[in-house]
């Protein structure tokens, strides 16, 4: 009984994970050239093909975390994602007041994140 309920907890949890990163990335497709325009502004390079694929990163390894599909790969590649991006969007260094804090906060969760993913990529 035990075992069910931690296998069913675990399950639960990749389809949370992986399930915020797929919804996140299909969102990314409906809002793209606003989002394209962001990336624009931040001069980051080629900013329509970036945010295709890191979108479509998300929503790939997004999924097969969430059912299970490749697990280990589907999360080490979303920590690599989520490192990119938040050092790319989520340079609080370079801010101050209320947007560095709002923009370190989004960073430090983002943290926790990684370490989730961390935990996802290894054999429970």
């Amino acid at each position: 009984m035990r075992r069910a309920v931690v296998g069913l907890i675990h399950m639960l949890g990749f389809v949370l994970l992986g399930g915020v990163f797929a919804w996140a990335g299909a969102g990314h497709f409906l809002k793209f050239r606003t989002i394209a325009g962001q990336l624009a502004e931040r001069r980051l390079p080629f900013p329509a093909v970036l945010l295709a694929a890191g979108s479509s990163v998300e929503i790939v390894a997004g999924l097969c975390l969430a059912t299970g599909m490749a697990r280990p790969y589907a999360a080490l590649a979303l920590v690599v994602f989520t490192v990119v991006a938040s050092v790319m969007m989520l340079d609080f260094w370079h801010y101050s007041g209320p947007e560095r804090q709002g923009l370190r906060s989004a960073f430090t969760i983002n943290i926790a994140v990684i370490g989730g993913l961390l935990l996802a990529s290894s054999p429970h």
